[in-house]
Formats: structure tokens, sequence, C-alpha cells
């Protein structure tokens, strides 16, 4: 019988299926110490975002029974995946799950930065009528730069296009097949973006996408909104990007370092922020779940 760590949870639902195809299944969290030795006795693992595969984690546990993770989402950058290679274990992730959640996410945020919805909430608990003080702006008419023209970047395309919005979009790729909406280099698209929405992962040896450079070629009063992963952002090149006024205000799930330390970043009123919470739908955890058990069937059968 093939045994199944889940380290980080995973939707009841889907912890059922599994056992009920044969599968032993143990809920737990291992700290990172015990990790590596702990899945010598394990055939898989499962993980959020919460649990680091590093090669220490590997290389601990080599001789064991391991052969697959996978990360219950979409973004791979917790797993060392050079090591895993050299280890012999495959690393899947679950990318057809999230999209819209992450989608509607970064589309919330754009709306809570154009009409000063986070701010204007906390001010109003606070005794403050400033109705005069947060004039704001609409989307529609207003040009979208897409940055990562994967699944959720055609997901916020489309519901960004039905609000009236004119869609642009980079991607390292290039030129996409199938995609009708406008392709630019990523200089050109921060030049004539009011939006600016990030979906690309973190690359870690070219580090941060969005730095000094690139906010100072971006729209004066541009708004720009991070549900990628936080160190595609440099935050303190940001922070100050808002506190001159050339950005007029940002929306950010993901920070460098999570849970975020970044108090400046936090509280500052032009800022938006969630904590890491795109795919925290309902919806969302139940196709993670079904495309979990999906991926664990198929390789082990």
């Amino acid at each position: 019988m093939n045994k199944i760590l889940i380290s980080d949870g995973l939707q009841e639902k889907a912890l059922s299926k599994l056992v009920s195809l044969g599968f032993e299944v143990i809920d737990r969290h291992y700290n990172k110490e015990e990790l590596g030795e702990a899945l010598k006795d394990y055939d898989a693992l499962v993980i959020r975002s919460a649990t680091k595969v590093t090669r220490e984690v590997l290389e601990a546990a080599k001789g064991g029974r391991l052969k697959l993770i996978i990360r219950a989402g979409v973004g791979i950058d917790n797993i060392d995946l050079v090591a895993a290679n050299e280890c012999g274990v495959a690393v899947r992730n679950t990318p057809n799950s999230s999209s819209d959640s992450v989608a509607e996410l970064a589309l919330a945020h754009m709306f809570a930065v154009a009409r000063f919805i986070g701010i204007s909430n906390f001010t109003m608990r606070n005794g403050e009528w400033n109705k005069k003080k947060y004039e704001g702006i609409e989307l529609s008419g207003k040009t979208l730069g897409i940055v990562g023209m994967g699944r959720i970047g055609r997901s916020l395309a489309n519901k960004a296009t039905a609000l009236g919005m004119k869609v642009i979009y980079s991607d390292a790729f290039g030129k996409i097949d199938g995609v009708d909406y406008e392709f630019l280099d990523l200089e050109d698209l921060l030049k004539e973006s009011d939006f600016i929405s990030l979906h690309v992962p973190y690359d870690k040896t070219k580090g941060s996408l969005i730095g000094k450079e690139e906010l100072a070629i971006m729209k004066d009063g541009s708004y720009l909104i991070n549900c990628a992963r936080g160190k595609v952002v440099d935050e303190e090149a940001l922070l100050e990007a808002l506190d001159s006024g050339k950005i007029a205000g940002a929306g950010i799930d993901v920070f460098e370092v999570e849970p975020t330390t970044n108090e400046a970043l936090v509280n500052h009123p032009k800022v938006s922020c969630t904590p890491h919470i795109g795919a925290s739908t309902i919806e969302a955890q139940e196709r993670i779940g079904d495309e979990v058990v999906s991926v664990i069937k198929d390789f082990f059968n």
C-alpha cells in the first residue's frame, strides 16, 4: 500500500477519496528538522506553501520510499527542483485549479485601490466620514497590462475585457498563438498601462522583475497588482514609489517574506493587502483536491 503524507492540509473529500482508492493517508505537519527523515517512510508528499522541501530535506530522505512531491497549488518555488531531480523524486503541481480565484482576487485589488475601499473602510470604523476625500477612478476604459499570459492571466484578461478595459500583455515566451490581445515587451507595457497585474513565477537567478527602474518607467499615477510571488516585486522600491506619488496604489497578496513583517507596506494608505489568499476559495480548494487525487492515482497506477 502506498503511503501519502499530507503536510499542509487538504480538502476532506480529497482525503476520503484517496483512502477509498486504497492509499494510506497521513495528515500531519513535520517541522523542517524532522521532515527529511520522516519522508523515508512515505511514497508521496503533498504540500502547500508552508512546507519547504529543501535540498537538505531531500538528502535526508534518500534511501527511503519517496517518489513523488505534489504542490497543491501552482507555485513550486518552495521545492528544490534540482535536488528533487537528482534524488529521483518527481514533482507535480495543480495548475488548472485556481486560475479564476486568483484572477478574481487581482480584480478585487484593482477595485480596492481604484475606489479607496481599504482605507475608507478603516477610517469609517474610526468614525471618519471622508466622502469628498476618496474620489476614485473607473476601471472601464483603462488599460490593463498583464505580465504573464498563462491560465491566470487569460482568466483575468477575459474578466477585465467584460468590464470595458483594454488588455495588453507581456510574456517571457513572447507572443502566444491563439491570444488575441496586443503583445508588447515589458518596457512598453509598463509605459502604457494604467493597471499592471503580475502573474509570473519568481526567477531566483534574475531577482525581482519589478524594481526601481521598472517602477520609474511606469505611467505616473498607475497601479500595480501582485498576486504572483512576493519577490517578483522589490518591496523597498515599491514603497518609495508609493510615497513619492509615482504609483497611485498597489494591491498585494504576496510578500517577500511570509508571514510579512513589512508593516510600512501593509499599513500604507495606498495599499490593499491580503495574506496570500489567491487560491483560498471553496471552489478552488475542491478543484485542487480533485487534481491532487488525479495526479496520485495516475502516478501510482
